[in-house]
């Protein structure tokens, strides 16, 4: 009897993401850390001192969390409705936050109550940040109107009504005491210093952008947007070079100095905080010192001299366990080794199916199963079924399936939702064929009305078999 040849599995090509340094830097991550607050976190900011401790606006709360702590260390709990936007000052002493009831308050980090309390604005006040003097607040609200604010007297300076819509975002400058800005949730960058010409508009959020960050190099601009997304573009070509997907809404993002920890709050009220690996961390456990290359290759190109016996050692194949079970002609059970691991390697599942098919034993392999083998079997059908890669294999198996099982549809209602489910998914990718070859139609007929004008344009300019050169042509 001939040996066994084993299964081969056909390869297809995969379209992996791009290493660039920015995919290292920001994979660089460790696992997420969750940690459930009271209500949709709307704003968390670094303090800018050591320990860099981070505060957490949510609901009607103001949490300080430390670096690594999983439970607030402190909280500010003096607003009757819900809080926005809690900054913390350049030198991380003072804290400020705006309210729904349109109420700012000013808030020292060692004590408890509020130093400051600001009245003026008519509706909830959802941006506030210091100036660079440290000695005035400026705030936005939903009364169309954003005013500044004198810290020691604890009173309004002057208030601007050019908005014509809620101010949800602000920013202030570090250089210049007199300069903020204010806006909507359009993200577009301007060049100040040539008269405000807008630089660039980033359209790459499908939902309204809720944050934004600079990275600790002020190289990489960071979006966080309702659409589960979080951006990295490059501020030299405002370019997308990475992208962080979430499990809700994003309405705050967070980066530590340095980049060491990047925080997200979502509308889900769950906060996500990723602290960046060290690498004196994959160093702890010292590597075993193994031979050296030469070791393996010593020998290897030796050249037999005429007088030398050569003795081949013989190289032993180890199968795999669905090649035993074919070996052996269990059919049946093959194909079950190879279902279970359905949802890793759909290519070994497919490729014993054309074994089989190639045997003649696909149909005595897929009979005589019971309801739970049948409802893998079908599972892994519903997945793959219309991919490219598998489909034609999936599609003469699915007709085997029906043929055999036919017989027995309504015994189980597990089953019957499956077939119906295989029976959707094929009507609706016939449907989507059906509307390609339309749209490949229309592109043919254009394609060839504008083939035909090109034509008849030159044909009309032919005169005797000589090319007419148009006059405009011969005038210029």
């Amino acid at each position: 009897m001939a040996s066994y040849k084993p299964v081969v599995v056909q390869s297809f090509p995969k379209l992996g993401e791009k290493i660039t340094q920015d995919t290292l830097y920001w994979k660089n991550y460790k696992t997420p850390v969750q940690i459930k607050e009271f209500g949709a976190v709307n704003k968390i900011d670094f303090s800018p001192i050591p320990p860099h401790n981070y505060a957490v606006t949510a609901s009607s709360r103001i949490h300080i969390y430390g670096r690594y702590s999983q439970e607030p260390i402190k909280t500010f709990s003096r607003f009757k409705d819900a809080a926005y936007c809690a900054t913390y000052r350049d030198d991380g002493r003072l804290l400020v936050a705006g309210s729904e009831e349109g109420v700012v308050r000013l808030f020292d980090i060692s004590g408890r109550a509020a130093l400051r309390q600001f009245d003026g604005h008519t509706k909830a006040v959802h941006v506030v940040d210091f100036l660079s003097d440290k000695y005035r607040i400026f705030s936005g609200a939903d009364d169309y109107t954003s005013k500044l604010w004198d810290i020691p007297s604890a009173t309004e300076i002057v208030s601007y009504s050019e908005h014509t819509d809620y101010v949800r975002c602000g920013c202030t400058s570090k250089l210049n005491t007199d300069l903020f800005v204010t806006g909507g949730r359009y993200v577009k960058v301007w060049d100040i210093l040539k008269g405000g010409q807008l630089l660039v508009s980033l359209k790459n959020h499908h939902k309204t952008v809720t944050c934004l960050c600079l990275s600790s190099s002020g190289q990489r601009l960071l979006s966080g947007s309702l659409d589960r997304h979080v951006k990295v573009y490059s501020t030299t070509s405002y370019k997308v070079v990475h992208s962080f997907d979430y499990a809700a809404s994003i309405l705050s993002l967070a980066l530590a100095p340095e980049d060491e920890t990047i925080v997200v709050g979502m509308t889900n009220g769950v906060l996500n905080v990723r602290h960046r690996k060290h690498e004196e961390s994959k160093e702890r456990f010292p590597k075993k010192k193994r031979p050296g290359y030469r070791t393996f290759v010593k020998g290897r190109n030796y050249m037999p001299k005429q007088e030398d016996f050569f003795v081949s050692k013989p190289v032993r194949s180890h199968l795999k366990k669905y090649d035993k079970l074919l070996k052996s002609f269990q059919v049946s059970k093959a194909l079950d080794v190879v279902l279970e691991a359905r949802n890793r390697t759909p290519e070994i599942t497919v490729a014993v199916m054309q074994e089989l098919n190639r045997r003649g034993t696909l149909k005595n392999a897929l009979a005589g199963r019971d309801e739970t083998q049948l409802s893998i079997l079908l599972a892994f059908l519903i997945r793959y079924v219309v991919e490219p890669r598998f489909a034609p294999m999936l599609i003469k198996v699915a007709e085997m399936i029906i043929d055999i099982y036919l017989p027995v549809v309504g015994q189980s209602a597990v089953i019957d939702k499956q077939f119906l489910r295989l029976q959707e998914i094929i009507e609706k990718e016939i449907d989507y064929q059906a509307e390609l070859l339309e749209v490949l139609g229309m592109m043919d007929a254009l394609f060839a009305t504008m083939t035909r004008k090109k034509a008849t344009s030159l044909e009309e300019n032919k005169t005797h078999g000589i090319l007419r050169v148009p006059e405009q042509a011969t005038s210029n």
